[in-house]
C-alpha cells in the first residue's frame, strides 16, 4: 500500500507516452499490445492485459474485471489492431483476483477460448463455489486480525453471494515452473506465491519481458494477506517469490498495474527493502505491548504520503489490518515475536 519513488498520478508508460491507464492498444513490441481496462474503483485506475499475436489466435495475459465498461472497452482496442474475440484462443491468467480473472472466465466461456489458472488457486474458488458459503471469507481474517468493526462494515455491504458465472474453474491448471509455447515464441511460467498462494508470472527471456502480473508492480507495492483461504506465510512467500525473480535474467517490466519499466530486478530491490522496513516498523510497535494486527497497523504510517490509519476509507483500513497481519507472522516465523490467540483476535509480542 506503498508507493515507490514515481508517483502514480506521474506515471507515464513508455509504449503510449502518456499516463498508464490511458485507452488505446499501446504497441510494446512486435506482436504485443497492452490494453489497459478501467476498474470501478478511483485507487488502481486499471489493470493491463497484454495482447500476445502468436500465428494461432491470440494468447491474453490478464482478462480484466468482467464489467461492461471494461468488456465493450477491450472489444473496441482488439478491433484497433485487427482483432476480435473470436480470435481469442487462451487467457494465462496470472491470479485469482477479480480484476484479473473474471472476465477471463467469462469470455472464456463465451468464445472456447482456454482459460488456464495457476494450481494454487483452486482453494480460494472451492470457497466462491461453495454452495453453503453464507459470508465473505475475508471476515474471518478481518476477525482474527483483531479488526471486528472493520468486518462489520465490510459484512454490511452486499450480502449476495457471488456470481459463480464469473468464477468458473479454468479449462488448465498451471502446476510448477514450465515452458509454454505462444508460437513464435515461448515464456516461461513461474510459480510466484505470495500476493496469492497460486500466482505466476511469464517471463519471456528471448524477448527480454516479463508479464509480472501483480507480483512486481512498479509504482506501488501488491497487497500481501488479502487471500483465502489464508496462507500460513503470505509475506515470507511473497519475498522469497521476489528473490526467485531477482534470479531470473533483468527483463523488461510489464506489470498488471502501472507503466511498462525498463528493468524488474531495480523494483524488486525496492520491494524487498520497503516489507524490511515495514517489518522493523511492525518490530518496534509491539514494544509497548501484545498488539493485535489492527492495533499495529493504526500505529504505522500508510500510502506514499503516510496517511494516518484511521483516515483510510474502510477498505483500505481492512487490506491494512490483513497486510499488517502478514509481516507479524513472518516475524513469528523469524522467532522475533509470538503469537496468542484471544478473543479479540491474535494478540502478537515481542519475543521474550
Amino acid at each position: 500500500m506503498t508507493s515507490s519513488s514515481t508517483p502514480t498520478a506521474r506515471a507515464i508508460s513508455p509504449d503510449s507516452g502518456t499516463h498508464w491507464s490511458a485507452e488505446g492498444a499501446w504497441r510494446v513490441a512486435d506482436g504485443i499490445h497492452r490494453i489497459p481496462l478501467p476498474l470501478p474503483m478511483d485507487g488502481l485506475k486499471a489493470v493491463n492485459v497484454y495482447v500476445v499475436e502468436t500465428g494461432d489466435g491470440l494468447t491474453l495475459i490478464d482478462g480484466g474485471w468482467a464489467i461492461p465498461v471494461a468488456r465493450e472497452l477491450l472489444e473496441r482496442c482488439l478491433r484497433e489492431v485487427g482483432y476480435g474475440f473470436g480470435d481469442i484462443s487462451r487467457f494465462l491468467v496470472t491470479h485469482v483476483h477479480r480484476d484479473h480473472y473474471t472476465m477471463a472466465s467469462v469470455l472464456g466461456a463465451e468464445t472456447g477460448a482456454q482459460v488456464s489458472l495457476g494450481a494454487g488457486e483452486k482453494p480460494a474458488l472451492d470457497l466462491l463455489n461453495d454452495p453453503d458459503l453464507d459470508e465473505s471469507p475475508f471476515l474471518a481474517v478481518l476477525r482474527t486480525a483483531g479488526a471486528q468493526d472493520i468486518a462489520e462494515e465490510w459484512g454490511s455491504g452486499n450480502g449476495d453471494r457471488p456470481d459463480l458465472g464469473l468464477w468458473r474453474y479454468p479449462d488448465t491448471w498451471l502446476d510448477g515452473d514450465h515452458d509454454i509455447d505462444l508460437g513464435t515464441r515461448t515464456v516461461r511460467a513461474v510459480h510466484t506465491p505470495g500476493h496469492t498462494p497460486g500466482h505466476f508470472v511469464f517471463a519471456d527471456t528471448a524477448a527480454g519481458m516479463l508479464f509480472a502480473g501483480d507480483h512486481v508492480l512498479p509504482t506501488i507495492t501488491p497487497s500481501i494477506g488479502f487471500t483465502v483461504p489464508p496462507a500460513d506465510q503470505p509475506l515470507g512467500d511473497f519475498m522469497a517469490s521476489l528473490a526467485k525473480v531477482r534470479a531470473l535474467p533483468d527483463l523488461q517490466l510489464l506489470p498488471a498495474h502501472g507503466p511498462v519499466a525498463p528493468s524488474a530486478h531495480a523494483r524488486v530491490d525496492e520491494l524487498l527493502v520497503h516489507h524490511e522496513g515495514r517489518l522493523a516498523q511492525s518490530l518496534a510497535a509491539l514494544s509497548g505491548g501484545p498488539r493485535t494486527s489492527r492495533q499495529v497497523a493504526a500505529e504505522l504510517p500508510w500510502t506514499r504520503h503516510d496517511h494516518h490509519f484511521d483516515t483510510l476509507d474502510a477498505f483500505s483500513r481492512g487490506m491494512a489490518a490483513m497486510e499488517t497481519k502478514a509481516h507479524l507472522e513472518l516475524l513469528v516465523a523469524r522467532g522475533q515475536a509470538t503469537a496468542t490467540h484471544a478473543p479479540d483476535g491474535i494478540l502478537f509480542a515481542l519475543s521474550a
